[in-house]
């Protein structure tokens, strides 16, 4: 029993270096092949999903939950911040047109108590 469980720790830590991996070349690769850099996104999303891991924060906001598309801001995304209501970043696909909204709630509540 020991050693199953190593092994799935050992496939999950796997799997992150993996998908850590992948964005990192999709970021690379992204000026020169766009096409490359979602093919490259779309693999780390399928090793996501048979390792049952989640993705690193700093990449989950990086690629469209529809189309798949890599992500950069100014060239195929356009990023807004909306106080109205509840504070939100709007996050436009510009390849797709989908929108993302993520709450910054945490932050502006920090901020208020400094």
């Amino acid at each position: 029993m020991l050693k199953r469980d190593w092994e799935k720790r050992e496939k999950k830590r796997v799997a992150k270096e993996r998908i850590d991996t992948l964005f990192t070349l999709a970021e690379r690769v992204f000026p020169y092949s766009p096409e490359l850099a979602r093919r490259y996104v779309e693999l780390a999303l399928s090793i996501q999903q048979k390792a049952r891991v989640k993705i690193p924060r700093k990449w989950k906001r990086r690629y469209c939950k529809k189309c798949h598309a890599f992500l950069v801001p100014g060239v195929n995304a356009r990023i807004r911040l909306r106080t109205k209501r509840m504070p939100h970043v709007v996050i436009t696909c510009l390849e797709c047109g989908h929108i993302m909204r993520y709450p910054y709630l945490k932050e502006v509540k920090e901020k208020r108590r400094k």
